[in-house]
């Protein structure tokens, strides 16, 4: 499955290697990574090994996290997206899960919710979802108001090993496109 969507300021696109430099800008920033429960990453080469472990969910599931790209710069600047979440999360294993996360200069300006709501059509249109999931860190302030606004129901929380999570869902028949 080729996925390429467009909205108004970003390109979501499948990653490809040569993305890792980038990713690591994101994925090494404590800013970004406070809320996600695990470290930030200190070298290079583990950006390398998320890049591939994403490229293998598209090999086997059709589709993952898609590469956020600026319109404007060009530049990747984040990631967004669905994937299958196989692992057990909250009682819940083998469901559709949205994600996203911007390096901070572009944090304000909407891209969270832009992605959020083309990956909502793109799940709900081409992957015919009854229902996608989302969980945020309650204290991710940014994260949780996002994901309000992209139309997710709070159906309540679990811990995890960093704090507390707020454990969203968003049913196909409430979702406003």
């Amino acid at each position: 499955m080729n996925i390429y969507i467009e909205t108004e300021r970003l390109i979501l696109r499948k990653f490809v290697e040569e993305d890792y430099e980038r990713l690591f800008l994101l994925d090494s920033d404590p800013k970004v990574m406070k809320y996600i429960g695990i470290a930030p990453l200190t070298k290079a080469e583990e950006s390398k090994e998320v890049v591939k472990m994403i490229m293998q969910q598209y090999e086997d599931n059709g589709f993952g996290r898609l590469a956020a790209i600026e319109k404007e710069s060009g530049l990747l600047v984040g990631w967004s997206g669905l994937k299958l979440h196989i692992a057990e999360i909250n009682g819940y294993k083998n469901f559709y899960d949205l994600g996203y996360r911007f390096l901070p200069e572009t944090w304000g300006k909407g891209y969270a919710f832009e992605s959020g709501k083309a990956s909502l059509e793109f799940g709900f249109n081409d992957l015919n979802a009854d229902a996608i999931y989302a969980n945020a860190h309650s204290e991710n302030i940014a994260s949780n108001k996002t994901l309000t606004k992209l139309g997710f129901e709070n159906k309540g929380e679990f811990t995890e090993p960093d704090g507390i999570c707020f454990w969203y869902e968003l049913k196909k028949e409430n979702f406003k496109h």
